[in-house]
This record gives C-alpha cells, structure tokens and sequence, in this order.
C-alpha cells in the first residue's frame, strides 16, 4: 500500500474501526435478523450489507456516486426507491401469514431457509440508500493524497477496508444474536417471543423506511 497515495492509514483503520462498532440501522437489521431467523440469516444479512458497500465503493470510484452528491433529482429518484423498498419489506414482515413459530422449527429447517433472500435483501437495504454512497465521498478522501496518481485505486482499497471491518463486526453481532435466540430457544413463549422479534424486524424496515424519505440531500 505504500505505492498507493493513502496518508495516515492507522488513523483511518481506527476511525474506520470506530464508525463500524457504533450502533446504526445496519447493526439493528443484523442482529434482528439473527436474532428472528437464526445465526446464518444473520450472517447473510451481514454479507449482504457488505455486498452493498461494494456496489456503492465501485459506483464512487467511477464518479457515479458523485451525481447523487450533485444532482437533487438523482439523490431523490434513489431514496425513494430506497424508502419504498423498506416499507414493502417492513410491511412484509409484520402481515406475514403465520407459520411455525420462530423460534421452534426444527434447526435443519431453520437453516435451509431462505439465506439468498436475506442477502438480497442486506445488499438492496444498503445499496438503494444515497446516504452510503455520500458517506464514501465525505470520508475517503480525507486520506488520500490529492494530485497524485493512483487516486482511484487508493479509493477502492480503503473502501474495501472499511467495509470489511464492517463486515466482521456485523457478523460479530449476528453471531452474539444468533447464540442468545439459541439459547432461549425450546422455553416456554419462545415461540410468540420469536414472532415478535421477525415484527420487531418489520418495523425497523418501517422506521427506517420513513427516515430515508424524510431524510435530506447535503
């Protein structure tokens, strides 16, 4: 990395490092995806969200992320598909017909769920939100050297490692989520627990639905 003009790396690992471990929406949909489905949905979810960043890394480094810093219309034409997306995913979830009770399917079934949707769905959630892509913009660049070749390498490196600490601490948390619903699994009202946990993940699909339509172009 040394050929590449990147300055004060550590700093950028540590402020990277802290940025990831703060709570946010993605955190909450990890672990209350982990927490509803099981560990390996939630770690599809995390994956997913990974899976997001990178999109929104690449659409950067090409400059296309810098119409949706520049243009309302684009911004706005993004958010919306954003918001829609979560309210209908949201909306999903909390009027979904009722089936086995989360929670006390058999382990098998659990994981032969649909982990591909799941990921999808993480990749979607991050993708089709304008503020990630404005976030890359803002950060990145404070640590690459202006005016020097390589720039856009330097991009797509330390966007990569940025979002790959991510990626740990959301596993991390999808992990800690998925052992808790383990262990409270089989005990009385796990069941009804779990089913509220899966509208639990509806409305924070909702809330944050309505956060990105409200939110504003900087």
């Amino acid at each position: 990395m040394t050929d590449l003009p990147v300055h004060h790396l550590p700093l950028f690992v540590t402020a990277g490092l802290l940025l990831n471990l703060t709570p946010g929406p993605d955190m909450l949909y990890v672990a209350g995806t982990s927490a509803a489905r099981g560990t390996r949905a939630g770690m599809a979810a995390a994956l997913g969200i990974g899976a997001g960043c990178v999109v929104h890394i690449v659409l950067a480094t090409v400059g296309l992320s810098a119409v949706l810093a520049t243009s309302a219309l684009a911004f706005t034409v993004v958010k919306w598909l954003g918001a829609a997306y979560l309210l209908w995913a949201g909306f999903g979830l909390l009027f979904k017909r009722r089936g086995p009770a989360v929670g006390t399917e058999p382990a098998r079934a659990v994981e032969a769920g649909p982990l591909r949707r799941v990921f999808v769905q993480g990749a979607l959630i991050n993708m089709l939100n304008p503020k990630v892509a404005l976030f890359f913009l803002a950060f990145l660049p404070q640590f690459i050297d202006a005016g020097q070749p390589g720039q856009a390498w330097a991009f797509v490196v330390l966007g990569l490692v940025f979002d790959i600490g991510g990626t740990l601490v959301n596993v991390a948390v999808a992990l800690f989520a998925g052992a808790m619903r383990a262990r409270f699994a089989g005990r009385p009202g796990a069941g009804r627990l779990g089913r509220w946990l899966e509208r639990a993940v509806g409305g924070l699909f909702i809330g944050l639905g309505v956060k990105l339509a409200l939110s504003a172009q900087r």
